[in-house]
């Protein structure tokens, strides 16, 4: 847990890809209403570079999303969830997750063939 997420670092997004997730999302307090004064402003331009990173690598940049809202806008977190879920469910498994199990369906092979 984070007390902000101005502490998130770009390695530990990427992290959260490397471990199988299909998609991130990152939720901060409105801009200009942090408590941490510039927090979500760092975390959102950390996310920007997350961004590039996952478009430099083909894993696909529109599978890291962030969103500000304020903790009495659960309507507008519900309907930013559901859309970028949805999102993701039609972008497929990450690259990261159809290697693996590419890799995984060989080797099954590779011990059925001896």
């Amino acid at each position: 847990m984070l007390p902000c997420t101005g502490r998130i670092d770009e390695s530990l997004l990427l992290k959260a890809f490397e471990n199988g997730a299909d998609g991130v999302m990152v939720i901060g307090c409105l801009e200009g209403d942090c408590h941490y004064v510039n927090g979500n402003i760092r975390a959102r331009a950390r996310v920007e570079r997350v961004y590039n990173i996952l478009e430099q690598i083909n894993i696909g940049p529109e599978r890291i999303r962030m969103y500000n809202l304020s903790a009495g806008e659960g309507a507008k977190f519900a309907a930013f969830t559901n859309e970028f879920v949805g999102r993701v469910e039609e972008l497929g498994p990450s690259p990261i997750n159809l290697a693996r199990s590419n890799g995984s369906k060989e080797s099954e092979q590779e011990v059925q063939a001896t």
